[in-house]
């Protein structure tokens, strides 16, 4: 998992990522919570890899019978539980992501949203393949990233990052093709279309299906084929 998150980038610095969103970058958080959010039934429980401290905790709690969010930063989760320790049907755990600790085929709905598939910074085929492992027969694994069309919103966020000090300078002449980089040795990447195609084409048994939303994210939606 990626360290920088746990040890620079987590709790209140965190918080402050989304406090400091621009309207554009507010319209896409949406966007991309709201498309979770029409995938859910009342009866589901859901799991969020890389839930942070929890921050689409609440909208997920009215939607969902039972929330289970995972991150690997203790900081992050001791802020989660205190800002949203008081929702019922949710849960805090510290957990890798492509090591569940968890029994196969018991969550309706894994939810990996806001790029995490390039932000943990683990092999990408062995997070979908643990995501897959833990969601029940036709249920449902989300991962999103972000399209290309949103390239100059996603560059100025990270820049306003980087001016409030959550993020070290940003690296002009390493930046660019989706791919940004500070000098403090932060990256963020992103998956595209093609790359999500090729990450899922040799998983057997899924259906897998690849969409932009609100010219901000590329969803790749994965149902599994298992015997159940």
């Amino acid at each position: 998992m990626n360290n920088y998150y746990s040890s620079k980038l987590s709790a209140e610095r965190l918080k402050k990522v989304y406090e400091i969103a621009t309207p554009r970058i507010k319209q896409y958080l949406e966007a991309e919570l709201n498309y979770v959010l029409d995938k859910i039934n009342p009866t589901d429980a859901v799991l969020d890899l890389g839930c942070g401290y929890g921050r689409i905790f609440p909208p997920l709690a009215k939607k969902a019978k039972t929330v289970i969010g995972i991150d690997y930063s203790y900081s992050n989760l001791i802020l989660g539980k205190e800002m949203f320790g008081s929702l019922s049907n949710c849960l805090f755990s510290r957990m890798n992501a492509v090591q569940l600790g968890f029994l196969d085929n018991i969550f309706d709905i894994v939810v990996c949203i806001q790029n995490g598939i390039s932000a943990f910074h683990v092999n990408r085929l062995d997070l979908i393949s643990e995501s897959i492992r833990v969601v029940k027969p036709n249920g449902i694994v989300l991962f999103s990233s972000y399209s290309e069309k949103f390239w100059d919103h996603r560059l100025e966020w990270f820049q306003l990052q980087s001016n409030h000090g959550l993020l070290g300078k940003i690296d002009n002449e390493k930046t660019g093709n989706g791919k940004i980089v500070c000098k403090d040795g932060f990256t963020a990447s992103t998956v595209g279309k093609e790359e999500f195609k090729k990450l899922t084409e040799e998983i057997k048994n899924i259906n897998v299906e690849i969409e932009e939303v609100d010219e901000s994210s590329i969803f790749c939606t994965i149902i599994p084929q298992k015997n159940s």
